[in-house]
């Protein structure tokens, strides 16, 4: 049931940059959605329509590998389908609360749970770069963060107290973004475990399929209607599963099988770069100085990393070859 070993067609890095471009997206449409919509029917139609368009390479193509999932690879896929449901459910709703910087940057921190837990899970050590560019990587979303609430002044910078932070809209959109990005690291966990014996269209199409299931059980019992929006909100529904989902969620799912889940996690924090450049043309959201500086400190801290994994393919490579 395993993939084919072997150089894979395309480099790793180059489909995450893909993801990454592809993913960016997501904020933008759901922006557009939620203004007639409720986000946790636009986190079922998102699932489910994504689940559909696979459906039929899935049951062409993959039919015998498809029902030979079972026993553990089961279980697991369910709890990777369930935790990647709560993942939109409390993303997608934060961006009723927050920013799109705001939300996108807490979601981001996925990596920092990935990190701490897969020693322990799934027995990935941490390597010192990768331990560097996550610590560079996260100091960035932290200034970006800072960005979104503070201003910088002539003579300093000017940030609200902790009590009115914790207080009105804000701070609950931050919740459930920090909420997405627990929810996250379990989705990543399980992936990187089965996506070494599970091909990526198999594996995608049935956590796909239940974290469509949990949404919907989730819109029906809140009392959501599936129906009755405006033509242009299911043209959001529709970009949303093909773009950031198929497109972008994808490429991660199919870059797990090569390479680990905690440098996998951490290039996901080059999404609030794109989603704010996205949001700069498309929302009039103009980035400050703070933001710009926090993209490059993610970006370097995503190249540290990169160079790091790089190395270690090669390493595996040479000692493939050699044996």
């Amino acid at each position: 049931m395993s993939e084919s070993p072997g150089k894979p067609f395309l480099p790793p890095i180059l489909v995450i940059i893909f993801g990454i471009l592809a993913v960016s997206t997501g904020s933008i449409f759901v922006r557009y959605a939620q203004v007639y919509a409720p986000s946790i029917v636009i986190a079922a139609y998102r699932l489910g329509l994504a689940t559909l368009f696979l459906a039929p390479v899935v049951l062409i193509k993959n039919r015998a590998e498809l029902k030979g999932i079972r026993g553990n690879d089961r279980r697991l896929a369910i709890g990777s389908g369930i935790f990647l449901a709560l993942h939109f459910a409390t993303w997608i709703t934060s961006l009723e609360f927050t920013t799109v910087v705001s939300s996108v940057v807490l979601v981001s921190t996925a990596p920092l749970w990935v990190a701490l837990l897969s020693p322990i899970t799934i027995k990935e050590p941490m390597t010192r770069p990768i331990l560097i560019g996550m610590g560079m990587a996260f100091f960035g979303v932290i200034v970006v963060g800072i960005s979104d609430v503070c201003t910088v002044q002539s003579w300093g910078m000017i940030c609200p107290s902790f009590n009115d932070f914790i207080r009105g809209d804000a701070f609950i959109g931050d919740l459930l973004a920090l909420t997405g990005a627990w929810m996250a690291a379990g989705y990543l966990l399980i992936g990187r475990k089965l996506r070494a014996g599970i091909s990526l269209v198999p594996y995608i199409f049935v956590v796909y399929g239940i974290a469509a299931l949990v949404l919907i059980i989730i819109m029906i019992v809140s009392g959501q209607a599936a129906t009755g929006y405006p033509p242009q909100t299911y043209l959001w529904f529709i970009l949303l599963a093909l773009v950031p989902q198929i497109f972008g969620h994808s490429s991660f799912n199919w870059a797990l099988g090569y390479l680990s889940a905690a440098f996998v996690s951490i290039t996901l924090l080059g999404e609030p770069i794109g989603s704010a450049v996205l949001a700069y043309f498309l929302l009039d959201e103009t980035p400050t100085l703070l933001k710009i500086i926090g993209a490059i400190l993610i970006l370097a801290g995503i190249y540290i990393a990169s160079r790091s994994e790089t190395k270690s393919q090669e390493i595996e490579g040479e000692e493939a070859l050699a044996d």
